[in-house]
């Protein structure tokens, strides 16, 4: 053993202990897509005063915890997102009604002198809920300004009805809600007042109140004037009369005040939560929210489970069978990786949601990539040269393969990173997974992969019998390529015109069948509900047509479960809606809901528009730098070529396009261009070791070589893709169909539209041909035989 491979061995038992460490005492962290909970995301608005920017939203934030703290939700998360928006995460809460209205409801508690009877306006406010309140009423400090009482008060004040329902003419506000310290409420059993409401205030606004009592206590008994009306977002709580008691100017001097009614022991605590609460610097509208039942979540999380079983054991058992003894090497080499990408997420606390849950097991797929390009290339090795020995070759392997491993593993990362950045929510998720699995399949593969097969490969029983390591000799696939030798690019123009075709027909299901936008792009509502008995489809429409909501597009999910769509509807509506199924289907249980406001829809759909042209440009810039121009552009071509023949089936198939299938589609984006990556890898490679070769033959030479590798390395993602799409449900099945077609089209392509666009685009060039592998002045390799040079010695020879 060498230095070297002990080296990857103590590095690789390191890695995987400490892993295994990690995945004994760390719990991953679910999002509430997996665990169940409700995940609501607030906009911030401006005012006609306040701008709704960072400062105002921070502290809006910190209001909106001291509430959701309130309510009692187990570990709620709340954090900022861009400049104006709060996401708040209720774990475990299935009906967000009660959490809806206390976290957007403004909070603003005023108190007004009451300046006497108020007129009949049409816009006036609907009553009030009835209430009573003690004569100690006080809050919140405001503009401290003098009432100017008048017996006819202006019709444009603010009118608004009492307990009762009469109108009351109201003053401008003298306090506000931001004088109030504390508010709790109790049970007040020897006044006979029932559930009560108990403010104490800051030092100013015991004087603020003070001076608005003593100024209503100047007017007589029994007239309106003597009141103080206590409102809550424009509705009039409680309006007190100032106790006889109280003389003119003399006012109340207590700092704290009482408010009384005819209070739930419920509408007591919400009320005193929401005056403690305060007012929000700013408004907030909820532009989206989501609810995931617990038993979808756990559904989720058993069928990705399996499906990463089941796929990793046709994977494993395929490259074993491909490869032999190094196959099965490489098998466990994928087991480590499954284990340390697994510690990583839990060790980085990422939150694992469904699509990254997803991205977590079709990486383990797509993790036998650079053993597979590893082994092909020692199997060329070996056949070149059959006398070399098996360390050698597998050596030659790795060092000749490192360009192909690094470029196809770079571009999934420009992927990733473009899924982190501008997706949204659970995409999010998916880019980290997927790039945490990048970075743990390259280290299985050169490192834990490496260090075992160096080990096997020392070994003179593995050397000697060559069928025994996998390696030793050509596959059936290549030997196959190389007695048929087809003439592929003989009159290439043909392939390129098979691929408009596939085009014309995938823009004319984008055309005729339409796209359909998910509700995530288009604002709206999607409910699931489940019910106790089967209800058909037209029963459905029927009863939610009954109930109101004839625009609701009604269809079946899942097992039996039936999804309902509409515009505009809030969580009464919702409720309402629910109501109406259980009269037909007896218990209805709600699977999931997703509430998208227009205003985000629109958004989301330009951003999803903005991620595929920045793919795009990042795509063409990098393989631009790492390649010859007319290699990137034939490169991006069939990536684009890929995007319109996977957008154009789920047109032509019906299915839905939402945030889950873009993120299928930027992952089919770093797929295709891999796949174009490890062909023209290869040509440059030989068309710089063969410079006088004609173009076509050396780009036919390099498919015939690489199309071993682009087979089996779809084959261990198509197993994981398969089994997905048969085990995932609902929730994943349209994520695998996306990168299923994807990986098929994406091989065709890499083939059949990238090089033959090369060839066209080369005919043009005036570019000469790549320098020779390791020839240059300025290689690495030519550097290292200079240094090593004698300075006497000019390096002639004979």
């Amino acid at each position: 053993m060498t230095r070297a491979t002990a080296v990857r061995a103590v590095l690789a038992v390191a890695v995987l202990l400490a892993s295994v460490f990690i995945t004994l005492t760390m719990s991953p962290r679910l999002g509430l897509d997996l665990q169940g909970g409700t995940r609501i995301v607030l906009q911030a608005r401006d005012t006609a005063t306040v701008e709704a920017d960072r400062e105002t939203t921070d502290r809006t934030l910190e209001v909106l915890r001291q509430r959701i703290d309130s309510l009692g939700v187990s570990e709620p998360t709340l954090t900022r997102s861009g400049e104006d928006r709060i996401i708040v995460e209720l774990p475990d809460v299935q009906d967000p009604r009660q959490a809806a209205e206390v976290i957007g409801r403004t909070a603003q508690l005023t108190f007004h002198a009451v300046e006497g009877e108020g007129t009949d306006q049409p816009e006036e406010k609907t009553a009030a809920p009835e209430s009573t309140a003690d004569p100690e009423s006080t809050t919140d400090p405001a503009p401290d300004t003098d009432p100017a009482p008048d017996t006819d008060p202006d019709p444009d004040r603010l009118t608004l009805p009492d307990e009762q329902g009469r109108l009351l003419a109201l003053g401008e506000p003298r306090l506000s809600g931001a004088g109030v310290e504390d508010a709790t409420a109790a049970f007040d059993p020897q006044g006979g007042a029932g559930w009560t409401v108990s403010l104490e205030f800051r030092k100013g606004a015991g004087q603020d109140w003070k001076k608005l009592t003593g100024e209503a206590a100047c007017h007589p008994a029994g007239d309106d004037r003597r009141r103080v009306a206590i409102v809550l977002d424009e509705k009039v709580i409680s309006s007190p009369q100032v106790d006889p008691s109280v003389g003119c100017r003399a006012g109340l001097p207590s700092g704290a005040t009482q408010i009384t009614g005819s209070f739930s022991a419920d509408e007591a605590r919400d009320l005193a939560l929401l005056i403690k609460g305060g007012a929000l610097p700013v408004p907030v509208e909820i532009v989206e929210q989501r609810t995931v039942g617990p038993t979808l979540g756990a559904a989720a999380i058993d069928a990705s489970a399996q499906a990463a079983l089941i796929g990793a054991a046709a994977t494993a058992l395929f490259i074993t069978v491909v490869y032999r003894l190094f196959g099965a090497l490489a098998a466990v080499a994928l087991g480590a990786y499954g284990l340390i990408s697994y510690a990583a997420l839990v060790a980085l606390g990422v939150t694992l949601t469904l699509p990254g849950l997803a991205g977590f097991v079709l990486a383990i797929g797509m993790a036998v990539d650079a053993n597979v390009l590893v082994f092909e290339r020692a199997r060329e090795e070996c056949a070149d040269r059959p006398t070399r020995s098996l360390r050698s070759a597998l050596t030659t392997g790795f060092r000749k393969a490192w360009s192909a491993v690094a470029d196809s593993n770079a571009t999934t990362l420009i992927a990733a990173g473009l899924l982190f950045f501008l997706g949204s929510g659970p995409v999010k998720g998916f880019g980290v997974t997927l790039a945490i699995g990048v970075v743990a399949s390259m280290f299985s593969a050169l490192v834990i992969a490496r260090a075992l097969t160096e080990i096997a490969a020392n070994s003179r029983f593995v050397s000697d019998y060559r069928g025994v390591n996998g390696i030793g000799r050509p596959g059936a696939v290549r030997t196959w390529l190389v007695r048929k030798d087809p003439k592929l690019f003989r009159r290439s123009a043909r392939w390129l015109v098979v691929s408009a075709a596939l085009v014309v027909v995938a823009v004319a299901g984008i055309v005729v069948r339409g796209v359909d936008l998910g509700v995530e792009f288009t604002g709206g509502r999607l409910v699931e509900y489940s019910t106790s008995r089967p209800v058909d489809v037209e029963t459905a429409r029927d009863s939610i047509a009954a109930a109101g909501f004839g625009d609701a597009e009604v269809t079946t999910a899942g097992d039996g479960d039936l999804s309902v769509r509409t515009g505009k509807l809030d969580n009464d509506g919702e409720h309402a809606l629910r109501a109406a199924l259980a009269e037909e289907g007896g218990e209805t249980t709600k699977v999931r809901d997703e509430l998208i406001g227009p205003s985000l829809g629109d958004e989301l759909r330009r951003n999803a528009l903005i991620a595929l042209g920045v793919a795009v440009a990042v795509q063409l810039a990098y393989l631009a730098v790492r390649f010859r121009w007319t290699f990137a552009v034939a490169s991006v071509v069939a990536m684009v070529h890929d995007v319109i023949l996977v957008v154009g089936a789920f047109a032509w198939l019906g299915r839905p396009v939402d945030g889950i299938f873009l993120a299928a589609l930027l992952t089919v984006i770093g797929y295709s261009v891999n796949d174009s990556v490890v062909v023209f890898d290869r040509v440059r490679e030989l068309w710089g070791a063969n410079r006088r070769t004609p173009l076509d033959t050396i780009a036919r030479r390099a498919v015939l070589q690489t199309v071993p590798r682009t087979v089996n390395t779809g084959m261990g993602a198509l197993f994981i893709l398969a089994a997905l799409a048969v085990l995932g449900g609902d929730s994943l099945a349209d994520f695998a169909l996306a990168l299923l077609i994807g990986i098929v089209v994406g091989t065709w392509s890499s083939v059949f539209t990238a090089v033959p666009g090369a060839l066209a685009l080369e005919r043009s060039a005036k570019a000469p041909p790549p320098p020779a592998p390791g020839k240059g002045k300025g290689t690495p390799r030519a550097k290292a035989r200079a240094a090593r040079r004698d300075p006497l010695d000019n390096g002639a020879r004979v």
